[in-house]
């Protein structure tokens, strides 16, 4: 059996779970016919479909350090009502570079819209992109306009060997070896397990941001995060903020200062309205200076970190 038949199984073994009510809000029954379209897990909160597209097939290392998919590997789509009761769906997809062009012109034939692409990292083995994807209609259409591409992900997978001399290492049962309560207490905001990665996500609802009458919250990926793995002593931190424009400068500076790199500055949507800047970055060291580096670029934002409320995790 194959990864991609391997994958199907597990997304169908888990969409009877993901249909039922989760955080008060019983999924719509359109919905549930968009899980069912994609064979693909997802849950309903906050007015928000959210459609999860891990790449659990990957074995990535960044720097020579092996990341777990939950340290930064799992794209998304979100659906949630707009004007007209019309869709606005987003999505972040994560692809190899073989993937791209291939996955792009499904989207784009199909009549969806592709708003970025970029990485997320430096130094990683093998290759991987973000695509940021948008579209306007009935759930319905939406499932059907994404269903190509998604079909796509997964199939052209080579071989993840590693560098020349060297063995993949067998894998170990995943550790919890940070001090989650401490990593809490520096940054400002709680984090979740997921496997070996605590992962903090802040949320941005003082930029009250919409398109085409959709509210963009956490959920529809306006969000800032920061994953830990390793342990106190030796970590690797990856992550996102999500910031406006005049704040770019003073975070990236504060970034550098901490000694944290910064590794890609873009935007993800092209309409949405006030214009968000989303900085990636990443570095290697004590978890406590990491998360010091990161709560130093937080305290740039104009009203702080302090006033951002906390999200649910973000699937990458």
């Amino acid at each position: 059996m194959n990864r991609l038949s391997i994958q199907c199984l597990v997304a169908a073994a888990f969409l009877a779970t993901c249909l039922k009510p989760a955080g008060g809000q019983e999924m719509p029954a359109e919905y549930q016919q968009v899980l069912r379209e994609l064979g693909r897990p997802g849950d309903f909160k906050d007015s928000v479909l959210k459609v999860n597209i891990l790449r659990s097939d990957l074995q990535v290392t960044v720097k020579g350090i092996a990341t777990p998919t939950p340290f930064g590997f799992g794209g998304w789509v979100a659906m949630t009502k707009g004007d007209g009761g019309a869709e606005v769906m987003m999505g972040d997809l994560v692809l190899l570079e073989e993937e791209v062009n291939p996955v792009m012109s499904a989207l784009l034939e199909n009549g969806l819209e592709v708003t970025a692409l970029h990485n997320h990292f430096f130094w990683e083995q093998p290759r991987v992109f973000y695509m940021h994807i948008h579209g306007q209609g009935t759930a319905a259409d939406l499932a059907r306009k994404l269903k190509p591409a998604l079909s796509l992900i997964g199939k052209q997978m080579r071989p993840t060997a590693p560098p020349s001399g060297q063995e993949r290492p067998a894998a170990e049962k995943p550790q919890r070896s940070l001090d989650a309560e401490r990593l809490t207490k520096i940054i400002g905001h709680q984090g979740e397990w997921n496997g070996p990665v605590y992962k903090i996500t802040i949320g941005h609802s003082d930029f009250e941001m919409k398109e085409h009458g959709a509210i963009i919250n956490a959920r529809m990926g306006l969000n800032t995060w920061a994953a830990f793995v390793g342990t106190n002593e030796n970590a690797a931190i990856a992550g996102d903020v999500a910031m406006l424009e005049h704040e770019v400068t003073s975070v990236l500076k504060a970034l550098r200062k901490s000694g944290v790199d910064v590794v890609a500055i873009h935007h993800h949507m092209t309409e949405a309205r006030p214009v968000v800047i989303f900085l990636h970055y990443w570095g290697a060291g004590p978890a406590e200076k990491l998360a010091g580096g990161v709560r130093a670029a937080l305290d740039q934002l104009d009203k702080g970190a302090s006033k951002g409320q906390p999200a649910e995790k973000h699937s990458h």
